[in-house]
């Protein structure tokens, strides 16, 4: 399975490492189009695994649809299931981090999805078109995962 280097390393990293990369970062540019997803269960010897599952039968990325205006808000569907349907809907905006507030990007189902509306993602670029992203439930953050263009990862 490909991945970019950076996801590789941060695949290798503790919870407290990756949360130093990301509060370090700025926003950067919304993603545009089709994202391969990786999710990152950080600190855990069995990370890529994890990913690798998660990749196979559950998440494979994201569709971003920047729609505004002034291209800073829009829309997004994840891509699930090995057949990477893309269903569960979601708002993308920017607003402050509830990690460090300072402004993130954020992926917002609280409006558009009955089954996820408790979760709110948050990433920022940490390299063109390469993002580390915060999941939450609610208040409570659950895991971690990196968003890269599928052309180069695919």
């Amino acid at each position: 399975m490909s991945r970019h280097p950076a996801v590789e390393q941060w695949l290798g990293l503790d919870r407290d490492e990756l949360d130093e990369i990301y509060v370090s970062a700025d926003a950067g540019n919304l993603p545009r189009g089709d994202t391969r997803g990786t999710a990152i269960v950080a600190g855990s010897t069995f990370s890529r695994c994890y990913a690798r599952f998660a990749r196979l039968f559950g998440w494979q990325g994201k569709v971003f649809d920047i729609f505004s205006a002034d291209g800073e808000s829009g829309i997004l569907v994840n891509k699930i299931t090995p057949f990477s349907l893309t269903f569960i809907v979601a708002k993308v905006y920017r607003e402050a981090s509830w990690m460090d507030g300072r402004e993130t990007i954020v992926i917002d189902y609280g409006s558009t999805s009955f089954f996820a509306r408790y979760i709110r993602d948050e990433i920022r670029e940490i390299e063109p078109g390469v993002y580390l992203g915060k999941v939450w439930w609610g208040q409570r953050r659950i895991l971690d995962f990196a968003l890269t263009p599928t052309s180069s990862s695919d």
